[in-house]
């Protein structure tokens, strides 16, 4: 945390104020961007200590200022779904997506998830920090603030160790807020493929208690869907889990309708992401629930799938988080304001939809609603001051841009 105090004056226009102390915005409530005008910010400590109209302006403490010279801020994004620990890229079964070959058919002649986790093996903590920290300071550049990050490439307990040590150490030294999520339910290895549970059982006797005793993961995810994990299976992963500390994310819904989203919203899942396969069914289930629903475009985008309902669920009433499942198999882009872009021209989002969607819903996806997601005195300054556009539109119509100036985060400026 930043010990410099800061002020940023003559903002034109502050979206995202807070002053109710919300959680999450939902149905109607994701339209309505709450804002106020001709405003400053105080920071200190790295928190926002006042907001204010310029009119009762006052620098007497004679702290160092930036002038928003009229111009839009907003919270910094909050991208609650990435794996962005991974040894290399995967361009060519990208060439086999080109030939037609589904995500399925490349994960069965041992691509996809397999190819990651046998590379992984090859590279070492210090290669995977360092190629990590740099996706992360790209992501900044486009305004993220805080990242959840996930294992599920390491498919044995070594391995998996590694990727979560990794992240512990991102922890400690990104200035981001950073959550890290135990995925060792991603895939079944091909020396299980004909013993599956043999494999859960290690997930289940052997990964998570050893995760628990090192206190290396906040969060527990299962793939629950069509090829990978059952509904049963994902039972018995996400108890184990639960016990040990772990609060529920799942990966539902993305291939088939697979029930991932009823089983996370039985285990109180914080978030159920993907969901290009919605139906009333799991509308009804989630309704019921506090779990947040998380659409993930750029996976559907890359893999050519079909978009998860975004205008019903809204219309009845639930909410919506958008993150960017930045990864090197199915959506290799960590870039949120395209992920905004894309709430808005392929799933028909309001501009103030995917703003909330990737700022306040976003945080709640990973459990940090109460320091990020809107602006509001007490929470850790992380701001986007934008460059001169037009408006609130101008963010997800100019998909080919960035419009953000500058990046503060935890009260510090990182981007000029």
């Amino acid at each position: 945390m930043a010990n410099d105090n800061l002020i940023i004056k003559n903002i034109g226009r502050l979206y995202q104020y807070d002053n109710n102390a919300r959680s999450m915005v939902k149905g109607s409530e994701m339209s309505q961007l709450p804002y106020i005008d001709n405003a400053f910010i105080l920071i200190k400590n790295g928190k926002i200590e006042d907001i204010r109209t310029m009119e009762n302006f006052s620098n007497k403490e004679n702290i160092l200022e930036i002038d928003a010279r009229g111009r839009m801020v907003l919270p910094a994004w909050c991208d609650s779904h990435t794996h962005i620990v991974y040894p290399q890229s995967r361009e060519i079964e990208y060439i086999d997506k080109i030939k037609g070959l589904s995500y399925e058919e490349i994960a069965k002649r041992g691509g996809g998830i397999l190819n990651s986790a046998r590379k992984i093996k090859e590279s070492s903590e210090e290669q995977l920090f360092n190629d990590a920290m740099q996706r992360l300071k790209t992501m900044k550049n486009f305004g993220t603030g805080a990242v959840e990050i996930k294992s599920g490439y390491g498919l044995n307990t070594e391995q998996e160790l590694k990727m979560l040590r990794v992240i512990q150490r991102l922890k400690t030294e990104s200035t981001l807020t950073i959550k890290s999520t135990f995925l060792g339910a991603h895939a079944i290895p091909q020396e299980f493929k004909n013993a599956r549970n043999k494999y859960i059982d290690l997930i289940v006797n052997e990964m998570i208690p050893e995760i628990e005793r090192e206190k290396l993961a906040d969060f527990i995810d299962v793939f629950c869907d069509k090829g990978f994990f059952s509904v049963q299976e994902t039972r018995r992963i996400l108890e184990a889990g639960i016990k040990a500390g772990m609060k529920p994310k799942i990966h539902a819904n993305e291939l088939d309708f697979s029930g991932g989203i009823q089983v996370g919203v039985e285990y109180d899942a914080l978030s159920v992401d993907h969901l290009e396969y919605t139906g009333d069914a799991e509308i009804e289930a989630l309704k019921n629930s506090q779990t947040m629903p998380t659409i993930l475009p750029g996976a559907a985008f890359f893999l050519g799938m079909i978009y998860a309902p975004a205008r019903k669920m809204i219309e009845q009433g639930l909410p919506i988080a958008l993150a960017t499942d930045y990864n090197p198999g199915s959506s290799p882009s960590g870039n949120m304001q395209l992920i905004i872009s894309m709430g808005s021209i392929l799933y028909r989002m309001l501009p103030e939809e995917v703003i909330n969607a990737v700022t306040i819903n976003g945080a709640y996806s990973m459990g940090v609603e109460r320091e990020l997601g809107s602006i509001a005195v007490g929470k850790k300054a992380n701001i986007l001051i934008l460059k001169d556009i037009p408006s609130l539109a101008y963010i997800p119509y100019a998909f080919g841009e960035n419009k953000v100036d500058k990046v503060i985060i935890n009260g510090v400026v990182c981007s000029e």
